[in-house]
């Protein structure tokens, strides 16, 4: 900011933000909680989205977005062998029909989820200095702290700080983590390790549910297993500082993830929403509990069978919100398509193969909207 702003009134100084906000681009890349560090009262024009794309009621007149009740998924019964079958159906359902849902007795230690919790809260706490030395615009960093979506891309900013974790392999990229707060790289990697072994569970119950064989007997081919063991694991910590004006702005704009699983850790401030029936609705939390949902690889995967579903993050003006996202696919070198047992003239490829690579080029030539990678990779049908 300007010393000549800085000379200004709170008041003033909003109102040449709100009107001439693009004069200084270089204070908006340096984030939402940079921004905020002077209380403001309006959204700067960089971070106000289009009438349309803005976070309007779900149907005229009916107010905010009505709560819905996401699909339980409780995992101890997926690890019972007398509750499994019954569970596997219910995750079959849940990925079909919402691409979402929660995953309860998940068996993480509650002081490992307020550990990361505690840990991030006070990452973004800390002054800027210390976050800008790992803010860059190279997506293959395995250490970048940012702002928005896309910062390089984004017509309109949205209302959100990142840090974004490469976690795989941990012995190699854990020297790059944050090394401030001092504890954060511990709570981090344990966070990170514990999850991850979620997920090859959680992932090994989603196969069968496809009717495949996770782990084939000896001399019927490679374990697909084997390579979910060796693949690529991505953390999200995504900070929400509150909005003076939260109708104008989203968190995160409408998306769907790129892996096989998304398990995202959230505090109890509500701001999830998910497109269900073409409406608008959001996630009521269940403390303790994942969010978990279903990415455009796993999509590709199924053939179509499972489906990534969009969803977007709102804000609000009087609390900050935190959450955790962990992404989880193959390594970044696989390809994925979906195996021989799951495409037959009934039903037909839907999907080009595609890996990582492919990913990353998309997402860096274009601003990011929707499920447009995906349909990208849509073959004719």
């Amino acid at each position: 900011m300007s010393p000549a702003m800085l000379a200004m009134t709170d008041g003033e100084a909003n109102d040449v933000l709100h009107d001439n906000d693009d004069n200084d681009e270089s204070l908006y890349q340096k984030g939402v909680r940079h921004l905020c560090e002077k209380p403001i009262s309006k959204v700067p024009g960089k971070y106000i989205l289009p009438i349309e794309e803005r976070p309007l009621p779900a149907k005229p007149n009916s107010g905010r977005a009505p709560l819905i009740s996401l699909p339980v998924v409780d995992f101890s019964e997926l690890m019972s062998p007398s509750g499994r079958p019954a569970a596997l159906v219910s995750l079959a359902k849940a990925c079909e029909n919402y691409g979402f849902f929660q995953l309860v007795n998940h068996g993480i230690p509650s002081g490992v989820i307020a550990g990361m919790i505690d840990g991030s809260t006070r990452f973004f706490e800390q002054p800027y200095e210390e976050r800008a030395k790992y803010m860059s615009s190279d997506m293959t960093s395995p250490v970048r702290c940012g702002t928005s979506f896309n910062q390089s891309k984004d017509r309109v900013f949205c209302w959100r700080d990142f840090l974004k974790l490469t976690c795989r392999p941990m012995a190699q990229v854990l020297p790059h983590w944050p090394h401030s707060p001092v504890d954060f790289r511990e709570v981090a990697s344990t966070y990170a390790q514990e999850t991850n072994s979620l997920f090859l569970e959680l992932m090994e119950a989603v196969l069968q549910s496809l009717g495949l064989k996770p782990r084939p007997l000896e001399g019927e081919g490679g374990s697909i297993m084997k390579q979910f063991e060796e693949g690529s694991q991505l953390m999200v910590v995504n900070c929400y500082p509150p909005c003076p004006e939260p109708d104008l702005t989203l968190g995160m704009p409408p998306h769907s993830d790129y892996g096989f699983l998304t398990l995202l850790l959230q505090d109890q401030v509500q701001g999830l929403q998910i497109q269900h029936r073409e409406d608008w609705v959001t996630v009521e939390p269940i403390h303790g509990s994942f969010i978990v949902n279903v990415g455009d690889h796993l999509e590709i995967f199924s053939n179509g069978r499972y489906k990534s579903v969009l969803h977007r993050v709102l804000v609000n003006a009087t609390r900050s919100r935190m959450s955790v996202a962990t992404l989880h696919s193959l390594p970044y070198s696989c390809t994925i398509r979906p195996p021989p047992e799951l495409v037959d003239e009934a039903n037909p490829r839907r999907y080009m193969d595609t890996d990582f690579a492919s990913f990353l080029k998309y997402i860096s030539s274009c601003e990011p909207k929707k499920k447009n990678f995906l349909e990208s990779r849509k073959l004719a049908t």
